[in-house]
């Protein structure tokens, strides 16, 4: 494992310290990094709610939730008395910019070291939070902001949420969290592009037949049901985690890993993207919901049934088919879809590449299976060649597909830490490049409202499927239309 070096004093104040992404991720990732020894001393974790919290009150529900959410054996008593030492608890409410009394105390005299503001909170309150933060003087040369997603629902609210903040924190203070971006397999995605001169002349349109993106994930909507049936799929996974992660796979080598050369190259494939509009909405894409059904063995209910049977037309599973218009990818489909209530917690990108141009094992005809790259970014994070192989034995040429395997955890027999870990530290060293930039969310945006009207205009259906399966008929259909198929486990 890299040698790990301690990030410079800080004071990380966390809006919306008492909340869910606060109590599940952020602290748990904290303690993580604490324990290796990346936090010093003398480092600090504010938390910031509106609610009336003790200090006591406050450490003994982190303590709560450390011990729920962190994985078995990781609490340990003696470094939670250490860890706990370095929290505390402030009243500040978004709005009452008057009222941050105890934050501005707890601050003063520390405004040489760095200062971070994580805005665990709704969007709508990542201006005002600000504002508030420039109100009382409390942003500093060393200050940066972290803004979680979503960063609106549209264009352009996307541009109203960063006009508000863009007014009190300059572009190079404002950090864009996407958590897809943390994995050590998105990382590792880059190292098998540019530290390989294996794949970079094959990484084409004249060596790849088509590239899958699957996000797919068993549990349903459960407590966020009422806010996720504002948003849905499309502006929940494929905005943000799925369209990074194609920039990701398609962008052109950057001159190096500096961060505004990387989001350069990234955002050069977000404005390449075909566009989908009512003329192509129904032909490129498909909107799901699941229905009652069973995972594991277990008896799951519909989305309409956990929303109570308001009836509601937002999807719960998306499939596109996109396109980029450049030399390297023209011609080549990129398939995405993602939803709730599939048949696996599974995540994955597959490279499927060209047919061999002329099979010498004509017996072998329709057994020549075309290579595939599978880079696994969840449960079970590595990389997966697939190859064509002669079974042993003298009973003649019968051929095989075989499997190069790389499992990252068996490799390197290391914890993998979270993606929040990842990014955390990014923040505190003041490297943004695996953050997004103002012009890419807005890029990404613009597309995504095209999709949002082309469904509204062509009055597109949402299609049920059952919980348990990979989805609505549709998008099998999606690429049966191509000749092609899903790749998928079971």
């Amino acid at each position: 494992m890299a040698q790990l070096v301690p990030v410079d004093p800080f004071d990380l104040i966390i809006f919306g310290g008492t909340g869910d992404l606060a109590m599940r991720k952020l602290l748990p990732a904290l303690y993580h990094r604490d324990c290796d020894g990346q936090l010093t001393p003398d480092s600090r974790i504010i938390a910031a709610s509106r609610g009336a919290l003790s200090q006591e009150q406050y450490l003994a529900t982190v303590e709560a939730s450390l011990r729920a959410n962190l994985g078995e054996g990781d609490f340990d008593d003696k470094h939670w008395k250490k860890f706990s030492e370095r929290l505390c608890y402030a009243r500040a409410d978004a709005f009452e910019h008057g009222d941050w009394t105890e934050l501005v105390d707890a601050l003063g005299g520390n405004e040489d070291r760095i200062r971070v503001a994580y805005l665990a909170t709704a969007p709508s309150l990542f201006g005002p939070i600000a504002n508030g933060l420039k109100t009382n003087k409390l942003i500093t040369e060393a200050s940066r902001i972290v803004l979680e997603k979503p960063l609106g629902r549209d264009l352009q609210s996307a541009r109203e949420i960063n006009n508000a903040v863009g007014e009190c924190f300059r572009e190079n203070q404002i950090y864009r969290i996407d958590h897809y971006l943390g994995k050590e397999t998105v990382q590792n995605l880059l190292a098998l592009r540019f530290g390989n001169s294996l794949f970079e002349p094959l990484w084409r349109r004249s060596a790849i037949d088509h590239v899958q993106f699957t996000v797919a994930e068993n549990l349903g909507v459960g407590g966020r049901v009422e806010f996720y049936d504002r948003v849905g799929a499309l502006r929940d996974m494929v905005q943000n985690h799925l369209l990074q992660l194609v920039c990701l796979f398609a962008m052109e080598p950057p001159s190096s890993l500096d961060q505004n050369a990387v989001r350069d190259e990234k955002i050069k494939v977000l404005r390449s993207l075909k566009p989908i509009s009512a003329d192509n909405a129904q032909s490129s894409t498909v909107r799901g919901q699941y229905t009652d059904g069973a995972i594991k063995g277990k008896t799951v209910t519909g989305y309409l049934d956990e929303l109570e049977d308001k009836g509601s037309s937002t999807e719960t599973f998306v499939a596109l088919k996109l396109e980029i218009e450049n030399w390297r990818w023209s011609g080549v489909p990129f398939y995405l879809r993602t939803g709730k209530r599939l048949k696996a917690k599974h995540s994955e990108i597959v490279v499927q590449f060209q047919d061999v141009p002329h099979s010498i094992f004509p017996e072998q005809e329709y057994n020549v299976s075309p290579n595939l790259l599978r880079i696994r970014l969840q449960p079970d994070e590595g990389v997966q060649l697939s190859v064509m192989a002669k079974e042993p034995g003298p009973g003649g040429f019968e051929l095989r597909p075989v499997s190069l395997d790389l499992s990252f955890s068996e490799t390197f027999g290391v914890r993998y830490p979270d993606a929040y870990e990842r990014l955390l530290m990014e923040v505190l060293r003041g490297n943004s490049a695996l953050f997004m930039r103002r012009d890419e969310v807005e890029a990404a945006w613009e597309w995504i409202d095209g999709i949002i009207e082309g469904w509204q205009v062509s009055k597109q259906k949402v299609e049920s499927y059952v919980s348990g399966s990979w989805g609505p008929t549709a998008s099998s259909m999606l690429l049966d239309r191509d000749g092609r198929a899903w790749h998928q486990d079971g």
